[in-house]
Parts: C-alpha cells; sequence; structure tokens
C-alpha cells in the first residue's frame, strides 16, 4: 500500500483572504505536481484532506487530474492536532490514499511512520510537494519517493 501525503499549495495570507484560499502560484504548482503524478501512475482511491480551504481546494486539483477517487474532509487534520489516531487508521487501509493537510501535523505524521518518533523530523515538506510512503509490515513504513513543483517543471 502507498500512502501519500502533501503539504497543501501555497495559500494566500490571512489578512489578504481570511480564508485562505490558494494563490495562482499555489494553483499553479499543484496542478504541475498532479500532472507529473498522474504520468507516473498515482492513483489514490480517495483522498482525504483537512476541513481548512486550501487543503480542500488542493485535494480537488489533484482528485481532477489524476481522475481518482472521491475528496472527503476528514476531522483530525489540522495544524496542531493529534498524530497516533491516524497513524493507527492509516496502518489498517488496504488500499492506496492520499492525506493533503498542514505542518506541523503532516510532518509529525511521516515522522512517526517512518520512525516511531513524531518530533524526528525526517522530511522537510514544501507546498503541493508529495511524499510517498510504502507500507511494509503492519505499522512499519518507508518513504518510496518525493515529487516537488520543482521537479515537475
Amino acid at each position: 500500500m502507498y500512502l501519500y501525503l502533501i503539504q497543501h499549495g501555497e495559500a494566500k495570507s490571512e489578512s489578504e483572504d481570511p480564508n485562505r484560499s490558494l494563490t495562482e502560484r499555489g494553483r499553479t504548482e499543484t496542478l504541475r505536481v498532479a500532472n507529473k503524478a498522474r504520468k507516473l501512475g498515482v492513483n489514490p482511491y480517495k483522498i482525504l484532506h483537512s476541513e481548512k480551504l486550501r487543503a480542500r481546494q488542493t485535494a480537488e486539483i489533484m482528485a481532477e487530474i489524476m481522475e481518482s477517487g472521491q475528496t472527503q474532509a476528514a476531522p483530525g487534520l489540522a495544524p496542531n492536532d493529534d498524530v497516533y489516531p491516524w497513524a493507527g487508521h492509516i496502518s489498517k487501509e488496504n488500499q492506496d490514499i492520499m492525506i493533503v493537510g498542514h505542518l506541523p501535523f503532516m510532518d509529525r505524521l511521516v515522522s512517526l511512520l517512518v520512525c516511531g518518533n513524531e518530533n524526528a523530523g525526517v522530511i522537510l515538506f514544501r507546498y503541493s510537494a508529495i511524499i510517498c510512503l510504502e507500507q511494509k509490515q503492519g505499522s512499519k513504513w518507508s518513504i518510496r519517493w518525493i515529487l516537488t513543483p520543482e521537479m515537475c517543471e
């Protein structure tokens, strides 16, 4: 099973847009990454995202380009939410899923899945980039690859 983790695309500042929608750059970079991911065969059966607008917009772009399964808002994916419930939930999945969220949540989730320590800081996230993890045995995960917008130009 593969788990695709994405930090939402670049968003407007709160003073510019209180809902923090994606900037034009955020949309462009997300489109570029989604197109490359589709060519690489990325096809999650569902895309989960936080309830924040910027994460939903990023997930919708991914789903549209990849012609993937449904997008769905999921509780517990806010920036400072606890990662332990998600680690347990993810390890029980048997199909590829994508999660679009925020820092520091995403960083802590990867660190917990890969190292068993949510504070290990094993990856540097970047807006719109995809981190692909592969499940090995039970709850053991490895970083398979990373795709950043710069790699898709």
